[in-house]
């Protein structure tokens, strides 16, 4: 029996490479986690924005709360098995009538983990809707191949690299409408993406990208971790620590070499880099 999805909800995601939604803690309680993420970036600024919006959870305990929620971590262990790792975690934020944007794609193109028994979940901290920019799903897209993607680096893209699948039946999209304090979860190879904001708020989703089992290994780039739940795979992984506390100096050491080895990794074979 799973330990807090339905059977309905597991079979779903297998299914479909995608559950939504999943419901986690009170709007109330996702409105405290706003104030504390907006806090952090009023007080460290040059730590969170546009350009720094990669593993925060390895700075700020708020976030590393999140990544250790009980409830998802249960979601993710009906999903992918008892041993557990976290390999990062992104701040995808729209804000007020902004014409940023998400790619149609595959987040298993470009992360070098192998192999792709890895699962994304996406928290909203603030209501995520299609007039916002919520998610996009094409059902089903996970069973196939990995698309062939094209770098655009278009400055509206969020994405790294801009990458596209440039063939999507678009009108195959099932949009995830998420209200604070709800998640989707969703599969490595399942195509997804989302509009831009058309509304007069932010749209504010912390997604923990992604959790994966402990014999899962990276390829690319160095194989850094954060142990979450079961038993570790020291033969291979690198195993991160908790922060203490806000910009705990050991935490901001380890952001810094996680993301430069994300850019390594995402960046890899491209013909130029951004700042994120």
């Amino acid at each position: 029996m799973p330990k807090y999805l339905t059977r309905q909800q597991v079979d779903a995601y297998h299914e479909q490479g995608f559950v939504s939604p999943v419901d986690i803690m009170t709007e109330e309680q996702a409105a405290g986690y706003r104030e504390r993420l907006e806090e952090a970036e009023s007080r460290y600024p040059d730590a969170v924005n546009a350009e720094n919006r990669n593993n925060a959870h390895l700075v700020f305990p708020f976030f590393d709360e999140l990544a250790h929620h009980p409830l998802i971590v249960d979601a993710v262990e009906d999903l992918i098995g008892g041993d557990i790792v976290l390999w990062g975690s992104v701040l995808f934020i729209k804000e007020s009538e902004s014409r940023q944007y998400v790619s149609w794609h595959q987040d298993a193109t470009y992360m070098g983990l192998t192999p792709h028994d890895f699962v994304t979940p996406w928290l909203a901290l603030t209501p995520s809707t299609r007039d916002n920019g919520c998610m996009s799903m094409i059902p089903g897209s996970h069973k196939g191949r990995i698309r062939q993607h094209a770098d655009t680096f278009h400055d509206d893209n969020i994405l790294t690299r801009g990458q596209e699948i440039l063939e999507v039946d678009e009108d195959a999209g099932v949009d995830l409408v998420l209200r604070p304090g709800q998640m989707s979860m969703h599969h490595a190879r399942v195509i997804h993406g989302s509009r831009p904001n058309q509304s007069g708020e932010r749209r504010i989703g912390a997604v923990l990208q992604c959790y994966a089992p402990s014999d899962c290994r990276q390829v690319v780039g160095e194989d850094y971790w954060l142990p979450i739940r079961g038993a570790r795979n020291t033969a291979h992984h690198v195993y991160l620590d908790r922060p203490g506390h806000d910009m705990d100096p050991a935490g901001v050491e380890n952001r810094r070499r996680v993301n430069e080895n994300w850019a390594a990794i995402l960046y890899h074979g491209a013909r130029k880099k951004r700042e994120y």
